[in-house]
């Protein structure tokens, strides 16, 4: 039980009671597929460590098309972070492609662990780090790879994407038409 918190909550200075608090902070939450945790407009009020299933993070662009941002899998935050932390409305939607288990924390209580747990703050900081690194590889990436190599990796990376997402959010994803990624997958099989 709760795995994935144990997962994600990793850094030297928890100690065990630390980690109990943060754990007893979080309460489990059940989406079917289809369901919003997050809608535009909305000011996030937490975040949740995905257990089990899949989400995506998307917009829609200037001609109402659904551009899928990112997916979020086992052991992932699902996250909104502008929102959730400077409490402004959400410019993104984040909706359960696949029934999905989640453990949520909120932002009043992670406040109260951040300001208190010394560990958690450490951690917070080195998340941080890590997502704004990993953004910015993704914009490189979409720039310089082939739609096909974006694609082989995300396949190698997060196989769940491929196996559960539908083909229209996956292409979108990429910055590629279903089409081409019809044809990318023919090419691949």
């Amino acid at each position: 039980m709760k795995k994935s918190l144990k997962f994600i909550y990793q850094h030297p200075l928890f100690s065990e009671e630390d980690l109990q608090n943060v754990f007893s902070s979080h309460h489990q939450r059940i989406f079917k597929k289809g369901d919003y945790f997050l809608k535009e407009n909305q000011i996030s009020n937490s975040y949740m460590i995905l257990e089990d299933g899949l989400m995506r993070s998307y917009v829609l662009d200037a001609d109402n098309n659904d551009i899928t941002l990112e997916f979020f899998t086992e052991n992932d935050a699902v996250i909104e972070v502008s929102s959730l932390f400077q409490r402004i409305p959400s410019k993104e939607n984040i909706q359960a492609v696949s029934d999905c288990v989640c453990y949520e924390i909120l932002y009043d209580d992670f406040q109260e662990l951040f300001h208190t747990i010394e560990g958690m703050r450490e951690w917070g900081r080195m998340w941080f780090t890590f997502q704004l690194f990993e953004a910015k590889n993704q914009k490189i990436e979409m720039i310089t790879k082939s739609a096909s190599d974006r694609y082989l990796k995300l396949l190698k990376e997060k196989p769940t994407i491929i196996q559960n997402a539908p083909l229209k959010q996956i292409a979108s994803y990429l910055g590629i038409t279903d089409t081409s990624l019809s044809r990318i997958r023919r090419e691949i099989n």
